[in-house]
């Protein structure tokens, strides 16, 4: 298992705190592969995207005009967290439906 995330990021913590033998991917760092993202923006689309991020608040209006795979892979950090990738199977956040699917209290 996966979890995509920002080491810096308290859901990202909680969520590693909860699952166990889970492989911590600092995206800042270490990037998102682009079959991941991929397949993350073809099952969440524009949620995929945090238009909340101190990232987002910071790009001119052109930028946020480009598609969202190309704003992902030039901005990795502007992808909603955490990204919990579980045999194929992939979770956006750490909400209770997220919890559930992993089978996590």
């Amino acid at each position: 298992m996966h979890l995509y995330g920002l080491r810096n990021c308290d859901t990202c913590r909680k969520a590693l705190k909860s699952i166990e033998n889970t492989e911590f991917v600092d995206v800042r760092s270490q990037g998102v592969p682009d079959s991941v993202l991929e397949q993350a923006l073809e099952n969440f689309g524009e949620a995929l995207l945090n238009t909340r991020s101190t990232t987002w608040r910071g790009l001119a209006e052109d930028q946020r005009a480009k598609p969202p795979l190309e704003l992902l892979k030039e901005h990795p950090t502007l992808m909603k967290r955490p990204l919990i990738d579980k045999d194929g199977t992939l979770f956006l956040g750490w909400t209770p439906e997220t919890r559930s699917g992993l089978g996590v209290a």
